[in-house]
């Protein structure tokens, strides 16, 4: 279906499968993905899924840092896309429109990205 992978901070390879529900993002204890970040407010990013369009749409919930995705700040629900880097407080978030059956095969799935974005240098 969907995942969230933790490609910076302190939990880095960290994943959060998405399904067809909503996902609440944030530092508190009882979220599905806890981000241990000071700059991450209890619930900072809500993530759900449109049935009607097939996506999964993030919002952010107040959140006196913001969520960027992309490097654009989001002020409205905002529709996700294979490969959109969504960061909050210090933290990067992929999201990706596949789904894994453990941490590992999620983790190569982001160094293949990851192989992908690397620029290429010119001598």
């Amino acid at each position: 279906m969907a995942s969230i992978i933790v490609t910076s901070g302190e939990q880095k390879g960290e994943y959060l499968p998405l399904g067809r529900r909503t996902n609440v993002i944030g530092r508190a204890e009882a979220l599905p993905m806890q981000i241990l970040d000071d700059m991450v407010s209890r619930k900072h990013l809500r993530i759900r899924y449109d049935e009607s369009t097939d996506k999964h749409r993030a919002e952010d919930m107040n959140s006196k840092h913001g969520v960027f995705i992309n490097g654009n700040r989001i002020d409205s629900q905002t529709a996700l896309v294979e490969g959109d880097q969504i960061r909050i407080g210090q933290t990067t978030l992929l999201f990706t429109e596949e789904d894994f059956d453990d941490r590992e095969s999620a983790l190569s799935h982001f160094k293949k990205i990851g192989e992908r974005q690397r620029p290429t240098v010119v001598e």
